[in-house]
């Protein structure tokens, strides 16, 4: 890698040409005094970030003490958690507060909804992502399992009109719920019309022998008309939008009895362009990859072309959306979801820019300058198209262990906010509660933030594996899919909510739940994902801009907000229970649950790091051992691997045991991958391939590794991989 000196740092070419070249221009940001100013943050900065994870390393050290000298003794809470206050995992709450974030776009503060989650190195899936601010109601539901593929109704060819009808029924049944007539249902409707009354439109809706309105008709809120033809009806519930689209000459609006070829709903309210977890960025090359197509989103000049039905197809955002409205003003609604950026944590470092000692940079440092630059082409007014309309920079910041590790990233956002003579809090901070120092002290963490955070969610992944390393020494933990109903993450999910109503989140910032794992089950999904919004969530992760048209039926369903000042009278979540630790205990486990368990770990582990290893690629749909395609990433790959390393470590299995079934199940994710032209096979040679000898490292490791994280070995063993495809090019 070739690097070129400026400001006291060194930053490799392909950074270095990237912020000359593409990013800083149109910003009035001069790059030599850029480079120099965040020299003087990295050198000011990198002491404390290594200070602060020396400090996860020491108290992980008490911790591990503290159950090995008490093996053969009963669990304590009030012991435990005074041991805790003792060396510094829990700190004092603090007295009441509320947060006072100013400028907060009203998709993050007012708005309830799904939020996309994407790996921005993929342009395509970038751009699929932001464009999913609006999708279609009808292709949700003929393509997706809510309607069965079976008596008739299959995807058969090109169109299945028996499936179509069956389309239309549903699509009746979600009208009728949230945007019920006045009489009959939607089933009846056979035509739309627009009265004038008092110089205003009122929507008339015709059924056979009579005509009707709606219900409420503050949902009606306006129309579009093509050649004088009403061509569109627009509607809002819950502060969300759909579009009625007419048109009798369309394929599908001819078979329609009201002519409505589709509905249009407002689906990925926001979406988090991810830098970390689903992304596989370990060098300078793929860094830059990561900071162009996150530029070209905010510039609005990111396109790619790929091939669709045989024939090259172009993508890039979409135009905002207009239409009238009753009293004749019109009005613009954003065609793309608000997008924040989640940078890495501060974990790793980076060889994209070294010290003038050859020392890699704490990366997140990059991350958080290059998301701001690039952002702030936004921020200006620069690109084709607006993201923030308040002037805010949003960025998602995970993997944080408590107060001091939020105050510190504060203080790097507002020295990157000096950097770039940002106003003060232009940068604002989600923060993700996937870790238990962040739980137990949320309340602290985001009060440090209070001045800028928008943003708290909950993760079981990344949480479960910082449960189990944490506790690692206490015994072996019960099965992974029981940790989903263990005492401690009941509290812990409903502790995130209390503690954001607490500070007063609500029409400020978004308490968020985590992601809906299995892509192609969507009818459970939709029978089961309202829970999120019931909890008091105004939003929560999807894997798919189908999947974020489904789950907004959940937001229109549930008034977040109402539900919030519901639960704003309840108790708390036991803290006592977020501290009670899923352990076997007594309990034991049979041959056959050790090896299910095992197996389905083994495939979720080969399956993710195969394509991660070989191929780049950070976040995969894995088949799992009942062939159930499961959204794999980083955090599915902690708990996982965590899972394993603490059988292993109490004797629940033998590491033969592991060994074997791991080979035995690379064989069949080999098999599951055939048809991948790309795909290189792990089996039969165990020794010399990477992917598999890292899938090895990270269960026999884990408990070494701290916090359990994959990120180190997985880089290390990429960069290896790459080397070795270069060397044999």
């Amino acid at each position: 890698m070739q690097y070129i000196q400026s400001g006291g740092l060194k930053i490799s070419q392909p950074i270095y040409d990237l912020v000359k070249d593409e990013i800083a221009p149109g910003t009035g940001i001069d790059t030599e005094k850029l480079w120099s100013d965040f020299s003087d943050l990295v050198g000011d900065l990198t002491s404390r970030n290594e200070t602060l994870l020396q400090k996860r390393i020491d108290l992980q050290a008490k911790i591990d003490r503290w159950h090995l000298d008490r093996k053969d003794k009963s669990y304590h809470y009030n012991e435990y958690y005074s041991f805790l206050e003792e060396i510094g995992y829990i700190v004092p709450e603090p007295e009441a507060f509320a947060v006072v974030t100013e400028n907060v776009d009203p998709e993050i503060a007012t708005v309830a909804g799904p939020q996309l989650v994407v790996p921005v190195d993929n342009a395509r899936y970038s751009l699929n992502a932001a464009n999913a601010r609006w999708g279609s109601l009808y292709d949700a539901l003929y393509g997706a399992d809510v309607i069965p593929k079976t008596d008739g109704l299959e995807k058969s060819g090109a169109y299945n009109p028996k499936r179509g009808e069956a389309v239309f029924q549903k699509s009746y049944e979600i009208l009728d719920q949230f945007f019920p007539l006045a009489a009959g249902s939607y089933a009846e409707v056979n035509g739309f019309s627009l009265n004038d009354e008092g110089g205003s439109k009122t929507l008339s809706i015709q059924r056979e022998n009579s005509s009707t309105a709606l219900k409420d008709s503050d949902q009606f809120i306006g129309y579009t008309k093509t050649q004088g033809a009403l061509s569109s009806i627009w509607l809002r519930n819950n502060g969300l939008h759909i579009e009625l689209q007419i048109d009798a000459d369309h394929p599908i609006g001819k078979v329609h009895p009201a002519d409505i070829k589709d509905i249009v709903l407002e689906s990925a309210i926001t979406t988090i362009q991810d830098f970390e977890d689903s992304v596989a960025a370990v060098d300078a090359e793929d860094k830059a990859l990561v900071y162009r197509n996150w530029t070209g989103l905010m510039k609005g000049t990111l396109e790619t072309t790929f091939d669709k039905a045989g024939k090259p197809h172009t993508r890039c955002l979409n135009a905002d959306k207009t239409f009238t409205s009753p009293s004749g003003e019109k009005v613009t609604l954003p065609g793309r979801s608000l997008m924040l950026a989640r940078n890495v944590g501060i974990r790793m470092s980076t060889d994209a820019v070294l010290t003038e000692d050859n020392q890699e940079i704490p990366e997140g440092f990059l991350d958080a300058l290059m998301a701001s630059l690039a952002a702030m082409h936004d921020l200006k007014g620069n690109g084709t198209c607006s993201n923030s309309k308040t002037g805010s920079v949003y960025i998602v910041k995970p993997k944080m262990h408590g107060p001091e590790e939020v105050a510190f990233t504060v203080e790097l956002f507002s020295r990157v906010e000096g950097i770039l003579s940002l106003p003060r809090n232009t940068l604002k901070i989600g923060i993700m509660d996937e870790e238990r120092r962040t739980t137990v002290n949320l309340k602290e963490c985001i009060r440090q933030a209070k001045d800028r955070i928008v943003f708290i969610n909950t993760g079981f992944l990344d949480r479960t594996g910082d449960e189990i390393h944490t506790s690692m020494e206490a015994g072996p933990v019960i099965p992974k899919m029981e940790i989903k109903n263990a005492a401690w993450m009941l509290a812990y999910e409903d502790w995130n909510v209390d503690m954001g109503i607490e500070t007063s989140l609500p029409g400020k910032a978004q308490i968020g739940k985590g992601m809906w794992a299995m892509p192609d089950e969507m009818k459970a999904m939709l029978n089961t994902k309202s829970s999120h919004p019931k909890a008091g969530a105004n939003t929560a992760w999807v894997p798919s801009p189908t999947a974020a048209t489904l789950h907004a039926l959940h937001y229109h369903e549930v008034n977040v907000f109402e539900t919030q000042r519901q639960l704003a009278s309840r108790k708390r979540a036991s803290i006592e229970n977020i501290l009670t630790l899923p352990l076997l205990h007594d309990r034991t486990v049979s041959q056959e649950e050790i090896e299910k368990e095992i197996e389905n770990n083994a495939q979720g582990i080969l399956g993710y790091v195969v394509r991660w290893i070989d191929q780049g690629v950070g976040c995969s749909k894995v088949p799992d051992i009942n062939n159930v395609g499961l959204m794999e990433d980083r955090a599915t790959l902690r708990i996982s691997s965590q899972h394993i390393a603490n059988w292993l470590y109490h004797g629940i299995v033998r590491k033969d045991f592991v060994i074997n079934t791991l080979k035995r199940v690379a064989a069949m994710v080999d098999k599951q991958n055939a048809d991948d032209p790309n795909y290189q096979n792990m089996s039969p040679d165990f020794d010399d391939n990477i992917a598999f000898q890292t899938a090895l490292g990270l269960i026999f490791q884990g408990r070494e590794e701290p916090s359990g994280y994959t990120e180190p070995a997985l880089h290390r063993r990429r960069r290896e991989a790459k080397a070795k495809a270069l060397a044999s090019a």
